[in-house]
């Protein structure tokens, strides 16, 4: 055990309100990518990042064909299970200190893991499901892919015609206000924020980690490449997130 796993651990037996933020990197090992580390999907492949942007999703049909075929062969988000660095964070929940999850992926994995979905934020929506740009309507992502494998290459909503996308919060879209609201104020009534495998690079969220700090929560970050937030962290841990967040959570 590092000495920063160490210190770390004593910082969340002591803790009796605990945040954890997670990113990309808590996946990783769940066998999906990131974005942006030296791995990432989008360091990689730049043009993969086109279906993330909402300009580019709806301005060309060509990006959203070329996503739904990635969805259907089983190329996004497919066969995935919830790894070690996910079930971690179950023991928080069973001693009743996790306050809430903020996470910035998509995959729904924490709640296969075992975490209550009413303690989860997901800021960025989820992939599981679909939904249409232009009216209300919302589907279980399995039902467009059916669609698509069926001989549709761009699906349009069944009940307006409009664009249909997953159920995610794609850049140059506003983040849900009342999910927002949410984090921020779990941040304002916690007293340690855990922000895991997230490159803190991402606003407004990553913004709830200095706020926390502001009101006096303590700080540990673990993620694989440094963060911004670093220097004001009361303890940073590198490594593998499946093999060192165990350690640092204990049971």
């Amino acid at each position: 055990m590092t000495d920063s796993v160490a210190r770390g651990r004593i910082l969340i037996a002591g803790a009796s309100t605990i945040v954890v933020l997670t990113g990309a990197g808590i996946s990783t090992d769940s066998g999906l990518p990131d974005f942006r580390g030296p791995n990432g999907l989008w360091t990689k492949n730049p043009e993969a990042e086109k279906a993330s942007d909402i300009r580019h999703y709806v301005g060309d049909p060509e990006v959203r064909r070329q996503n739904w075929a990635l969805r259907a062969e089983g190329r996004l988000w497919a066969n995935v299970e919830p790894n070690d660095g996910h079930r971690a964070l179950l023991p928080l929940q069973r001693r009743g200190v996790l306050h809430t999850l903020v996470t910035q992926n998509v995959d729904e994995l924490h709640q296969r893991a075992g975490i209550d979905p009413d303690r989860i934020v997901e800021i960025h929506g989820t992939t599981r499901k679909a939904g249409c740009l232009e009216c209300d309507y919302r589907t279980d992502m399995k039902a467009v892919l059916d669609r698509v494998r069926s001989g549709e290459p761009d699906p349009a909503c069944p009940e307006c015609g409009g664009i249909l996308k997953s159920a995610t919060i794609s850049f140059g879209q506003a983040l849900v206000a009342a999910d927002l609201a949410r984090a921020q104020q779990a941040a304002d009534e916690c007293d340690l924020l855990l922000a895991i495998g997230t490159s803190l690079t991402v606003n407004p969220i990553a913004t709830i980690v200095p706020r926390a700090r502001r009101n006096g929560a303590s700080l540990i970050i673990v993620n694989g490449e440094p963060t911004p937030f670093d220097m004001i962290a009361d303890e940073t841990v590198g490594g593998s997130i499946s093999e060192v967040l165990p350690e640092l959570i204990g049971t």
